[in-house]
């Protein structure tokens, strides 16, 4: 797996002092890295895409602030994990509010560095769900797989409920079934693609998916059920 690394800091020197614990880091645990860097946190926000694994973050920038710049990516991505970088530990305080995964203060050490490394890459792969990216009037979201319920094909469109949000984009059901067969995601119908996840009870003709009830069209049926019981005896 390549993890996608951003680097977010005003000063160069900083910057490059990051990029070569980086690559010190992989040259030493055989580990890939994605690299972008950014020199001020309104060039990451700018049009931001929930791409990254983990950002490492400088609080003090001269345009915009790691503070409110973290405040932005979590409008967007909930599951990427910031590193906050500072000369200040007071701040580190104010980290809880955006979900901050720790702090790493200047002049920041190769040690402490490849141990908050180390700690993020366990927790990414502890936390290793899908997810899907999808538009919205804040810019492309990263929307985790288990967060969704289920998805209707209307037209040319795709009506994805989640837990917290519709969403509505322009695919194929075909492609989205294709996407997320690895998640236990089932047809149940033609027009309608399910979280197994969220199934809580079959009735006839129908599927209750959290507080939404289905049809279940005659030709899927039989695959659909033994699906979902395959599903049910391998979360067991």
């Amino acid at each position: 797996m390549k993890y996608k690394i951003a680097v977010v800091e005003d000063n160069k020197i900083s910057s490059d002092k990051l990029i070569e614990y980086l690559n010190r880091y992989n040259k030493e645990h055989d580990v890939d890295f994605e690299i972008n860097t950014f020199f001020d946190g309104d060039e990451i926000t700018f049009d931001y895409e929930a791409k990254y694994d983990i950002i490492f973050l400088d609080i003090e920038m001269k345009r915009q602030d790691g503070m409110k710049t973290a405040r932005k990516i979590r409008e967007l991505d909930q599951d990427v994990i910031i590193i906050f970088i500072t000369n200040m530990s007071q701040y580190a305080i104010h980290g809880y509010a955006v979900d901050a995964m720790s702090f790493l203060l200047k002049p920041v050490p190769y040690f402490a560095f490849s141990q908050e490394l180390e700690k993020s890459i366990k927790r990414i792969k502890s936390n290793q769900d899908g997810y899907i990216i999808v538009p919205s009037d804040k810019g492309l979201i990263k929307v985790n797989t288990k967060e969704i319920i289920f998805i209707e094909s209307v037209k040319h469109q795709l009506f994805i409920y989640t837990t917290d949000e519709e969403y509505v984009i322009r695919d194929t059901m075909k492609q989205m079934e294709s996407d997320l067969a690895q998640y236990n995601f089932y047809r149940c119908h033609s027009g309608y693609l399910v979280n197994l996840l969220w199934v809580k009870k079959i009735v006839k003709d129908e599927v209750i998916v959290g507080d939404y009830t289905l049809k279940i069209s005659r030709p899927r049926k039989k695959e659909f059920i033994e699906t979902f019981m395959t599903y049910i005896g391998e979360k067991k």
